[in-house]
């Protein structure tokens, strides 16, 4: 474990995988080729992409050199957490990835002590209850501000 900045570098390996929080390390070409077509930021500008990796803790997994996995962790390390842009790459899929990646996100040693952390999913529920989350349990309390289509209407 390493300081870097305002984080903790961590990494961790299984066999031939790694997971690094080391920003320098992250594929820039891998994160925007995956999340443009994913349906939740289908279209993204890249430097929209570029920003928000900056201003994140992102964990990135690696197979020997090459990222194939990566999610990022947008919070104030003191009360609340946004677990964002989770993803393995399809020939990576099947093989715990997911897992091992939200086990080392949960665990960071910046992320412990939060009294909220949230995330959005259409169709991974499961993965994530398996780590605690679950639905809100007072959306009442809740409010979003959604702007509909924001990547299609700035590309």
């Amino acid at each position: 474990m390493q300081q870097k900045g305002l984080s903790i570098m961590e990494e961790y390996i299984k066999g031939e995988y790694t997971i690094s929080t080391d920003q320098d390390r992250l594929d820039t070409d891998v994160i925007y080729g995956y999340l443009t077509r994913s349906y939740w930021a289908e279209g993204i500008p890249r430097n929209m992409v570029v920003k928000s990796v900056k201003n994140s803790l992102c964990f990135g997994i690696y197979y020997q050199l090459q990222q194939i996995g990566f999610a990022r962790v947008i919070s104030d390390y003191a009360r609340f957490a946004y677990l964002a842009d989770v993803f393995v790459l399809e020939p990576h899929q099947g093989k715990g990835l997911s897992k091992w990646l939200l086990e080392k996100i949960v665990h960071h040693p910046q992320l412990q002590g939060l009294s909220r952390f949230m995330l959005g999913t259409r169709d991974a529920h499961g993965l994530y209850e398996k780590f605690g989350f679950r639905t809100i349990s007072h959306p009442e309390t809740m409010m979003e501000k959604v702007f509909s289509d924001i990547y299609k209407k700035n590309s």
